[in-house]
């Protein structure tokens, strides 16, 4: 789309506004469904501008991924620097997740969902996942290691797989008490770990 007259153009905010285009309707609707040519129109932006900043379709969708997935790890470290470390820590992350899946508009991971849609082998979208996954993994070693949890790694594991149940359950029923119940299989499995 040509720049208006006496306007500038601002590289890293086109790309952002592709960026955060992208991001919207491929979680509102799907990555195959979702073709650039629309990407660009929502965002204001040409095709071809698209594909010189990210090479194809598929090389947004990379760029999507690992943003939000930097995006949710922020997000949930900005919200758990709020809760008092050690337990309360630990179960704070499972309410920061409830309160999520309770958003009107929820639908999921974006990560796992695009990994899920595309059914990619080995290649850079299963590759993010696996990374998104295990900053999930190492932020939750960290916390129950902070709790006095003697082997956190397999607890980590055990917890990660609870988050992402409690959120695949909530994107599907629609329903987030999955929230709920996740946090109160973590709190019987940290009790578990804890007393020994």
């Amino acid at each position: 789309m040509p720049v208006k007259a006496g306007s500038t153009l601002d590289p890293e905010a086109t790309r952002a506004r592709v960026l955060d285009s992208a991001a919207r309707l491929f979680y509102e609707r799907g990555v195959h469904v979702v073709g650039v040519g629309e990407i660009a129109q929502h965002a204001g932006a040409s095709k071809l501008t698209i594909y010189r900043y990210f090479g194809s379709k598929d090389g947004l969708v990379e760029a999507v991924m690992e943003r939000r997935s930097a995006r949710i790890h922020d997000w949930l470290a900005r919200r758990l620097a709020d809760a008092p470390p050690g337990r309360e820590r630990v179960l704070a992350l499972f309410d920061t997740l409830a309160h999520w899946y309770a958003e009107r508009d929820y639908r999921g991971c974006a990560v796992v969902n695009t990994s899920v849609e595309t059914r990619h082998g080995e290649g850079p979208v299963r590759e993010l996942t696996r990374r998104h996954l295990t900053r999930y993994r190492e932020l939750l070693s960290e916390l129950l290691a902070d709790c006095g949890v003697a082997r956190p790694v397999p607890l980590a594991r055990q917890l990660l797989l609870l988050i992402e149940g409690s959120t695949v359950v909530s994107a599907i029923e629609g329903d987030p008490g999955a929230g709920r119940d996740a946090r109160a299989a973590a709190e019987a499995l940290l009790d578990a770990a804890t007393s020994r």
